[in-house]
């Protein structure tokens, strides 16, 4: 739910499961199709987590890369509830910079300065108490892991540009926010970018 431009799904995709990937913005499910075009355990459809456009009891999975916090989620877990299969599992996944890393509290500060109301909202909550809250999932499960992700400045600024909620709290100012953070990245007069996350994952298990 919320495929984007792919980037869970081709990894999920490198597992040889069989992929419906739902994306409602019309240009990322483009660039989410170019990008796994010739790829045939992948099918892509329009939709959202609150109404994915998928039969009941279909799936044996259901995940939600960095998307979950943009649904209203307690609408998106009882879509996913019907769509699951019989004891079938939720995820919701992302990836949260470390923020006190350096570079990445260069990059919060310059964020600020454009947009100073700039919130990161549910996607840095713990998921737990909604997925309880539903009483539709259980046996949950938090995977937390530190990752070390190497990027050219390029590959950094291609990331923040594919930023969904960046973009929609910073509004007309997404570019410039965008070219601000290029601007400082290549004043470090870096080849590659190192960008230490923790990876946080919440699974549940259809009641």
């Amino acid at each position: 739910m919320g495929a984007g431009v792919a980037h869970l799904t081709l990894m999920l995709a490198s597992k040889k499961l069989f992929i419906t990937a739902v994306e409602p913005n019309y240009s990322m499910r483009t660039l989410g199709r170019e990008r796994t075009e010739g790829l045939t355990n992948i099918q892509w459809e329009e939709g959202t987590g609150e109404n994915t456009g998928q039969q009941s009891k279909t799936f044996n999975l259901v995940t939600y890369g960095s998307s979950f916090n943009v649904c209203d989620r307690e609408k998106a877990l009882k879509e996913t509830a019907r769509i699951l299969k019989k004891s079938g599992w939720f995820a919701c996944i992302w990836n949260h910079r470390q923020l006190e890393d350096v570079v990445q509290n260069k990059i919060e500060l310059i964020i600020s300065e454009y947009v100073p109301a700039y919130k990161y909202g549910s996607r840095r909550e713990d998921q737990r108490k909604t997925i309880e809250a539903s009483n539709l999932f259980k046996s949950i499960i938090h995977l937390n892991s530190l990752v070390i992700h190497e990027q050219t400045v390029q590959e950094c600024v291609e990331a923040w540009r594919s930023h969904a909620t960046l973009a929609r709290q910073a509004g007309e100012k997404f570019e410039e926010v965008v070219k601000a953070i290029e601007k400082y990245l290549i004043s470090l007069s870096r080849k590659n970018i190192t960008v230490p996350y923790y990876t946080n994952i919440w699974m549940a298990k259809l009641i």
